[in-house]
Parts: structure tokens; sequence; C-alpha cells
């Protein structure tokens, strides 16, 4: 249990959350002067084996941030306030290259860099938020605070970064970009300091020892990850395959995307009037019904809705586990441990994502497999977390 002061905790809060927001801008800015690009711009009547790569692409930079990174960052002279200085200005660096390489396959290391340091602040935000709340109580608030205002201000960039693409090109919005990270690194000189010597090794056995909460919350939370990843390519080739209408694909991605919005908002709700563990429980069990819903009901109205829910529930299931750990693990070594489940949680959405890539499968049939996986999921969780197996009934605090 840790405790801050109110107003220096609102300090606190508040220099991360500018930084958070002011970083968050400066990644969208960048998705917006690369989406034209071969590396993004993934075609769903591609080659299966094209699909694979990309999601081998995209799961490289967690090995990186997991073997070597994470550590790394617990041990950082200046802590986890310099780790975010360093970030911000190496973001600078790798948008600068892009500018002069965005037509040509050099593009491709510094996509690569970028994916790294984007999955390393992430990591490093994580660690970082038990130190600016007052207590425990107030981690779902705080992750949830930053998780709206990672949307909110990621959509206000988009908006001038869009004009500017359109009328001066790639360059300039990577340019666009390149300002907020040096915003952020200004702005990141006033987050608090944390180090630790700790090993990443010793990190998962004090968590491990404190809580099995932690144990049967990350294989629940890997799970939802599955969910999110096998939906997506699911009912996209699903829509594909059958020539639905472009605007039921759109509806199911757009709103997909929109939902963590949501769930981010009805998380603090939820936390005020349950426990992290039910929280947890309810995201696996929500979606578990809705595919068992959709697979027996049908349509694309029922796929678009799938997407919706599964998207929701892993941001509320995410609120959950981020709560848990920032609760039970150890200070000393936060940022290792989160880039040890942060791995394991791509690599669900990978493994999940492969599946309809590799085989393929009605929608009906996808979605009854998927229904199966959370019920399971759900089943073991409830069987497995404190709450539920020791009989305890926990306060909401």
């Amino acid at each position: 249990m840790f405790a801050v002061p109110e107003q220096r905790q609102q300090g606190r809060f508040h220099s991360l959350a500018i930084t958070h927001a002011v970083m968050t801008a400066g990644e969208a800015s960048m998705v917006v002067a690369l989406a034209d690009s071969f590396f993004f711009d993934v075609d769903l009547d591609a080659a299966r084996s094209r699909l694979l790569a990309f999601l081998l692409v995209g799961f490289a930079p967690f090995l990186m941030v997991n073997a070597k990174l994470g550590p790394m960052i617990d041990r950082l002279r200046g802590g986890r306030r310099a780790m975010v200085i360093g970030l911000s200005l190496a973001r600078v660096a790798v948008q600068v290259g892009m500018i002069f390489t965005a037509n040509g396959l050099a593009l491709f290391p510094f996509v690569f860099a970028a994916l790294v340091l984007q999955k390393t602040y992430a990591v490093t935000k994580q660690a970082i938020v038990p130190s600016v709340v007052r207590d425990t109580s107030d981690l779902v608030e705080a992750n949830s605070k930053l998780g709206r205002i990672a949307t909110l201000t990621g959509a206000a960039a988009v908006i001038p970064a869009a004009a500017i693409q359109q009328v001066l090109g790639t360059g300039a919005t990577l340019f666009y970009g390149a300002v907020f990270f040096v915003a952020a690194a200004f702005l990141a000189t006033r987050l608090p300091q944390a180090r630790s010597s700790q090993s990443a090794s010793e990190s998962q056995l004090e968590v491990g020892e404190k809580s099995s909460d932690v144990h049967v919350g990350w294989i629940a939370m890997t799970v939802l990850r599955f969910a999110q990843g096998f939906t997506l390519f699911q009912v996209a080739l699903w829509f594909r395959a059958t020539a639905a209408p472009q605007v039921w694909l759109a509806a199911a991605v757009g709103l997909g995307a929109l939902a963590p919005f949501v769930g981010n908002t009805v998380g603090p709700w939820l936390r005020r009037r349950t426990n992290v563990e039910k929280m947890l429980a309810v995201s696996l069990a929500v979606p578990a019904v809705a595919a068992g819903g959709a697979a027996f009901i049908g349509g694309y109205a029922m796929g678009v809705l799938l997407s919706i829910l599964v998207n929701l529930s892993g941001s509320i299931g995410r609120l959950a586990f981020e709560s848990i750990v920032q609760r039970d693990g150890s200070e000393r070594s936060r940022a290792a441990t989160f880039a040890w489940f942060e791995t394991r949680f791509q690599f669900g959405w990978v493994a999940g994502a492969a599946v309809p890539i590799l085989i393929e499968m009605s929608g009906v049939v996808g979605i009854s497999y998927l229904a199966a996986v959370l019920l399971a999921a759900s089943i073991s969780y409830v069987a497995g977390a404190r709450p539920f197996s020791s009989g305890q009934m926990l306060t909401t605090h």
C-alpha cells in the first residue's frame, strides 16, 4: 500500500496526464503521415502470408521491450522520468529520419524503431502511475483518465495532421509530430523519479508470491487480447468473403476502435461498485455471452456488435489488470513486470489474429469458436481468482 498527499498527488498526475497527451498527439500524427505507406496499408484481399508477416513485424518490438528495455527502465540513473525524456528525444530523431526516407525501403528501420519506442513508453507510463495517485483505490480512475486523454488528444491531433498531409505532404506531417515529441521531453522534466536495481526475474517472482490474482489475471488478459485480435480479422475476413457492403466493415472497425473510450469511461463507475478482480471477470463474461448470441442470431449487425463489446470489455479488463499489478507488484521493478506482461498480451493478440488467417471459417463457426474460448476462460478465472475461489467478498476498496 502506498499513499501520496492529495495536493502533491494532483500535481504529479497532472504532469503525467499532460505529458501523455502530448506523446499521444505525436503518435497520432505519425500514423497519419504513414497511413498511405505499404507498411501500414494491409489489404485484407492480400495473400494470407502477407498478413502473417504483418503480424510478426508488429509483435517483434515487444520482444525487445521485454528482454532488454523493461529491466533497463527500472535501473536507469534518473529513473522513469529520465526514460520518458530520452524516449521523447529519440522519437524526434526517428521522425527526422522518416522525413528523409518516407518514400523508400530505408523507412522500415525507422518505423521499427518508432514501434519499439512506442511500446517502451507505454510500459514506462504504466510503471509511473502508482507514484502519482493517492492510494490503490485510485488506480482504476487514474488509468481510465489516461486512456480517455489518449483517445481525445489523438483524435484532436489527427485533424490538423490530416490537413497538413493533404496540403504539404508526409514530410511536413512528420515534422508536425516531431514538435509534439519535443514538447513532451520538456514536460517530462516534471514527472516523479523512481528506479531500482532489482532484476526482472526477481520482479516476476515477487509479484507471483504477493498475489495469485496477478497470475490468473494475466492469463485472463491474454485471452481477452486473443479475442480482440481474433474478432478483428475474423469479422473483416467474414465480411469480405460474403461481399458485405463496405459500411458494415467500416462500422465494425470504426466503432470497435471507439469502444475503448467508452470502456475507459465506464471502468471507474464499475470500480466504485465492485473490486478489480470482479471487473476482470465481467470483462470475460460479457463478450462470451455476446459471441454466443451473435453465433445464434447471425447477421452482419451482430458481427459489428461483437466487435464493439469485445473491445469495450478488453479496455475494462485492462484497467482492472493494470490496477492489480500496480497494487500488488513491486515498485522497484514495475516497468520490467509490465514489459513481461505486455509481451504476452501482444502474443495473445497475434495468436488470435493468426487463427482466422490460417483457418478459413464461416462467420457462425468462427464466432462459436470464440464463444467457447471466452466461456472456458471465464470459468477458469472465476475458479482461480481469490475473491471467488476463497468465497471472499472483497470490499470495493
